[in-house]
């Protein structure tokens, strides 16, 4: 999977909350050009959140695709998710968008890549973008060893991935679950 340089994602799961955050960063280049996009959302009536990291245009297009395949599938996260990537992989339209996804519900967190990849983590915490493995890394030694809460750690997580990546900010957009 190429390395996005755009925006960081993280999601965690604890204590039956899902908790995903975004930041507002829009990078074209060297410059920042928006600081405050929304990179985040809820589909298939507000139970399941997604967010992508990569080209907005893009991003938004698989958004779409998954709201498609989720109400074909009346809100099966998993069978969405396989479904789109499978498409993703094999349509020519399709298969020239550059993004990847994380996509989580009540029982499932999945990232989602144009390579066919759908990985469940084995932890509750996934991270995507440039910023991600900085967030992921921050969210998981919260969560292995603190008792904070899924938002607490989302936002720690997030802060900390500002401080160090250059497309990252600290204009952070929440959705809960």
């Amino acid at each position: 999977m190429s390395r996005t340089k755009s925006t960081t994602i993280c999601i965690v799961r604890r204590d039956g909350k899902t908790v995903i955050a975004g930041d507002g960063q829009v990078t074209l280049g060297n410059s920042v050009m928006k600081a405050s996009a929304r990179k985040i959302r809820k589909l298939y009536e507000g139970k399941i959140v997604v967010g992508f990291a990569g080209s907005a245009a893009d991003g938004l297009a698989l958004m779409e695709r998954l709201e498609e395949k989720l109400n074909k599938y009346r809100g099966n996260l998993l069978r969405a998710a396989v479904e789109l990537a499978k498409d993703w992989r094999t349509d020519k339209f399709l298969r020239r968008l550059e993004a990847v996804m994380v996509a989580a519900d009540k029982e499932i967190m999945l990232l989602i890549s144009g390579n066919g990849d759908v990985i469940e983590p084995d932890e509750p915490v996934l991270a995507i973008g440039s910023g991600g493995d900085y967030a992921r890394s921050a969210a998981l030694a919260l969560y292995r060893n603190t008792d904070l809460s899924a938002r607490q750690i989302v936002e720690e997580a997030m802060k900390i991935a500002g401080e160090i990546c250059i497309y990252t900010n600290s204009n952070i957009t929440i959705e809960e679950l």
